[in-house]
């Protein structure tokens, strides 16, 4: 191969240079190589600093023409760059368009590199827990939060906000991330500067607290957001599961042991605009669900029909989440 490019370099220089782009990428992937040495080999070959950045994955790196390592600033959107997979991109930091030999070396390292994410794409890198422990911290100093931040792939001009789940982790999300999966349940926190993600994390974990099974017998949302809340932020710092029995709450108790469906039942109704729509919600005939209020009704000991008693059952579910979580 080396004969062959040179003998072609000396006809015609940019097909030999093609060529050895080729075979050099090509020795790369057949070694197994990884994304450090792939960026490498290209920012070598081109003469101009590369870098490849995954934000699915939380991968950012660059790479001089010298072969050392720095950290990822913005791109600039002239920069020859080339998709990789799932969002990855690769740019050469020069402004395009790219010429023959550059739009190899990006072909074939976008080419490369896809081999490795592919090959280690069902195994994501998890978040170092100290790493996002420290980030989370309050009481941490504000440049050690940031410099956590950016180990774990955080642009430091990103919004982010944290969530918290029912089986004690933390999780970190982009303020255009989809919601986190509702199993377990989870409490989301306002989006903001890096800096502000320990106030994120505390309202996740007020969030998570007004959190439900969504079972008939713990009805109400799997996913509650902090942003949501409004004056109930302001209830839960007030009740927990040390709080002096409320009799709204154990009114709730009483309908919960009258029947299966009663909670579920009434939480349709408090989350509904009309008893039509609820009935619609628990897929049942709207006869069915006048029987069963009918049924719950005197248990219950207020109207919940009327707007006030409404708003009555809305902020007693909302206790009874607040005591049990």
């Amino acid at each position: 191969m080396r004969d062959l490019a040179a003998r072609l370099t000396a006809l015609d220089p940019d097909a030999g240079a093609a060529l050895q782009v080729i075979a050099y990428f090509d020795r790369l992937t057949e070694g197994r190589a990884g994304l450090q040495a792939i960026v490498r080999g290209a920012a070598v070959l081109a003469g101009c600093p590369a870098r490849l950045a995954d934000e699915q994955r939380r991968i950012h790196l660059r790479v001089h023409p010298d072969g050392t390592d720095t950290g990822a600033e913005s791109a600039d959107p002239a920069w020859m760059s080339v998709a990789v997979a799932d969002g990855a991109v690769l740019w050469l930091e020069r402004p395009g368009p790219p010429g023959p030999v550059d739009a190899m070396i990006l072909e074939r390292a976008a080419g490369a590199a896809r081999t490795v994410l592919d090959r280690t794409r069902a195994h994501p890198p998890p978040a170092d827990p100290a790493l996002l422990e420290l980030v989370l911290d309050a009481d941490a100093p504000e440049p050690a939060r940031l410099q956590a931040a950016a180990r774990l792939g955080i642009k430091p001009h990103a919004r982010v906000r944290a969530a918290a789940r029912a089986d004690g982790s933390a999780h970190l999300m982009t303020e255009t991330d989809p919601p986190p999966d509702p199993h377990p349940r989870a409490g989301v926190g306002p989006a903001g500067p890096v800096a502000d993600l320990p106030a994120s994390y505390a309202a996740a974990r007020t969030a998570l607290r007004l959190t439900a099974e969504g079972t008939e017998r713990d009805p109400g949302p799997r996913v509650v957001h902090a942003d949501e809340l409004g004056g109930l932020a302001l209830l839960a710092a007030t009740v927990g599961p040390d709080t002096a029995p409320i009799p709204d709450v154990q009114a709730l108790t009483r309908v919960a042991a009258a029947a299966p469906w009663a909670l579920a039942t009434l939480d349709a109704v408090a989350e509904s605009p009309s008893l039509r729509t609820a009935a619609t919600a628990l897929r049942v005939h709207h006869s069915t669900l006048q029987e069963r209020l009918s049924h719950i009704d005197h248990v219950l000991g207020w109207d919940f029909r009327t707007p006030q008693g409404r708003l009555r059952l809305q902020l007693a579910l909302a206790l009874r989440r607040l005591t049990r979580n």
